[in-house]
């Protein structure tokens, strides 16, 4: 069965980030798509800790580590691009001003349901970030994420067994075998990685797929 690398499905995101939108990159993978988004295209990137207009990774070498995007992984800036404080930020996102946020998870459930803060474990360290707020802030939120745990339980489920994040939010997925609509009558593949059967694919998701 084939699977798309993370920067395969980096490149998938960036396809689907529309020329004028006003994007924030979640902590992790997606931060690669930043990376895939080419520099003639007028697309905002925007940061949880104050930043906007910034670019892909800097080359070895060239980092400036007071540049930097919310997961302190240094970045580049864009001609244009701008730093303010970070209660700006926090107003941007919970304003509505953000097009889409592209977040990680733990799990998705089949009516848009998201938990990507805490696996519920005593001893984790609570880390919510901004998640909370951009999930129900921007006007879209997709989630990048593997298909199934390391384990192969599926992250596509029928309800979050994980503390959520936000209600209804989710309304793609981009994993390694598929990109996935969830709409209110189920989860529409909108694409499968080549050469990986549908079947193979419903196997490893916690709800029915619609052909």
């Amino acid at each position: 069965m084939n699977k798309w690398t993370k920067d395969q499905m980096a490149q998938r995101v960036a396809r689907d980030i529309r020329d004028g939108m006003v994007v924030n990159l979640g902590i992790g993978m997606p931060t690669l798509v930043a990376n895939h988004i080419a520099p003639d295209r007028e697309v905002m990137m925007h940061s949880e800790n104050g930043v906007i207009g910034f670019g892909p990774a800097p080359l070895a070498g060239q980092e400036d580590f007071d540049l930097i995007n919310a997961g302190k992984q240094p970045v580049t800036l864009r001609p244009g691009g701008c730093f303010f404080h970070h209660a700006d930020s926090f107003a941007m996102m919970r304003g509505g001003h953000l097009d889409v946020c592209v977040l990680g998870a733990f799990q998705v459930a089949g009516n848009g349901d998201l938990a990507n803060w805490h696996t519920g474990a005593a001893d984790a360290i609570p880390a919510v970030g901004g998640a909370m707020d951009l999930a129900i802030g921007a006007r879209r939120t997709w989630v990048m994420m593997e298909h199934t745990t390391r384990s192969g339980e599926p992250k596509i489920v029928a309800r979050c067994s994980y503390p959520l994040t936000g209600l209804g939010c989710v309304s793609r997925i981009y994993t390694d075998l598929a990109v996935i609509d969830l709409t209110p009558d189920g989860a529409q593949p909108v694409e499968l990685v080549e050469g990986t059967p549908f079947d193979a694919v419903q196997a490893r998701t916690g709800v029915p797929l619609r052909r």
